[in-house]
């Protein structure tokens, strides 16, 4: 066996490594054998290098195994899961577990929390008072048999070498590589039991691909190193120029999501966008385990349980069992201040830019720029309108709610600088 110098010369030098090199290199790190700066090394030189396909599914394999592994193969059900690439809105996870659940099938979602302008799944479910993201392996069982799904936080012992590494690539400028990236996604998903996975990968302002080419190549390598090991992938190639849907920030999305649910598709328009995506994310998953389903047939049994209100019920079910309460769907936002921000002048709004909005709704409080930062579930961001929308001078573009005052002025600017507005003058 090579030594941890020789696994980082051979990558440098563009040689592929065998699978027990990566597994030792990945073991070493995880139980301090091989120091950070090692790993360090090694990433950036994967970052310039790149893996082959097979090194890919070698490095997830390693990294599933360096921690607990879930077998939920006995709930009956097939497991199916979606994953995002991360963005700005992205509510989707909130309404396709219940669809999923709805139509018969086990959602076991394993989330993240979100750092800078991207929201986390974790973030928004603790917005609900008393939700319960952090549980045992019975408790994730318990809940899929009694709603359908179980919405969670990765425990300490499960893909261990993914949490390490992850910390490490965002301080070390190589979170972007596609090779990685991949393997962070999978291993996650691997873990946790999921079979039949969808991918949302996005591309835009307010994603980590900020062109289509790049999401295509990531789409393709998650696909490809799936198949090896037993996952089912399918992508779908998402557009992030612009927020998801009409909210941004914690409680405020999971209200939209509510609203969604409770009163059916197409009932407000500042939902479209999320809307649409969502659906179609929600029929490749049933197409992932049901392969005969047309296109139209799979999006009429999305819309279906979402129109009819059974997914609804299974939203609600599992706040309960996971120990939320539902209550906070429907009461006011509780923010001390709300800055409207106005159409400069008359004309047709061109770019509502994600990114920047990410970024406002961060200073506002509902991110955070470090990991330590302590979230406002309360904030965030209200669209009123969105691209394409023709509006009159001081009408109200976004609604800015807050209750800190410390970073209100970049908040202000940074939504401002997100509106762009073709004048009619």
């Amino acid at each position: 066996m090579l030594r941890p110098v020789d696994i980082i010369v051979k990558k440098r030098n563009k040689d592929m490594l065998t699978a027990e090199e990566i597994a030792a290199f990945v073991s070493g790190y995880c139980n301090g054998t091989i120091p950070e700066y090692q790993m360090a090394s090694w990433l950036m030189a994967v970052y310039f290098n790149g893996m082959t396909p097979q090194e890919t599914a070698d490095l997830t394999n390693a990294m599933i195994h360096s921690g607990r592994v879930l077998d939920l193969s006995d709930l009956g059900k097939p497991l199916v899961d979606k994953h995002s690439t991360g963005g700005v809105g992205d509510k989707t996870s909130m309404i396709l577990a219940p669809v999923m659940a709805a139509l018969g099938f086990a959602d076991p979602m394993m989330s993240g929390r979100g750092l800078g302008h991207t929201g986390g799944t974790l973030d928004k479910l603790e917005s609900v008072s008393g939700y319960n993201v952090h549980l045992s392996e019975q408790q994730v069982r318990d809940t899929i048999s009694g709603c359908g799904f179980a919405m969670f936080a990765q425990s300490d012992d499960m893909v261990v070498a993914d949490k390490k590494m992850y910390a490490l690539r965002d301080v070390t400028g190589t979170v972007e590589s596609i090779p990685l990236m991949t393997a962070s996604i999978l291993s996650k998903k691997l873990a946790e039991g999921t079979k039949y996975l969808v991918m949302d990968v996005k591309f835009g302002s307010g994603a980590f691909m900020k062109n289509k080419p790049d999401a295509q190549r990531l789409a393709e390598s998650l696909v490809r190193t799936g198949e090896p090991l037993g996952l089912s992938v399918k992508t779908l190639i998402t557009d992030m120029s612009a927020p998801l849907g009409e909210c941004v920030g914690n409680l405020l999305e999971m209200q939209e999501v509510a609203r969604i649910m409770r009163d059916g598709l197409g009932k407000n328009r500042m939902s479209q966008s999320l809307e649409e995506v969502t659906v179609d994310l929600a029929a490749l998953m049933v197409q992932s385990v049901l392969p005969d389903k047309s296109d139209e047939d799979a999006h009429a049994m999305v819309r279906d349980v979402i129109n009819n209100g059974s997914a609804y019920k299974k939203f609600i079910r599992n706040i309960e069992l996971q120990g939320g309460n539902p209550d906070d769907l429907w009461r006011p936002i509780k923010c001390c201040e709300v800055y409207e921000l106005k159409a400069p002048c008359s004309g047709i709004i061109e770019q509502i830019d994600a990114y920047k909005i990410g970024l406002s709704s961060m200073c506002l409080g509902a991110g955070r720029r470090t990991v330590d930062d302590i979230i406002d579930h309360e904030c965030g961001i209200i669209l009123r309108h969105r691209i394409g929308d023709t509006v009159a001078q001081g009408d109200t573009i976004a609604e800015l709610h807050y209750n800190r005052l410390d970073n209100i002025e970049e908040a202000i600017k940074l939504a401002s600088d997100a509106v762009k507005i073709i004048s009619n003058s």
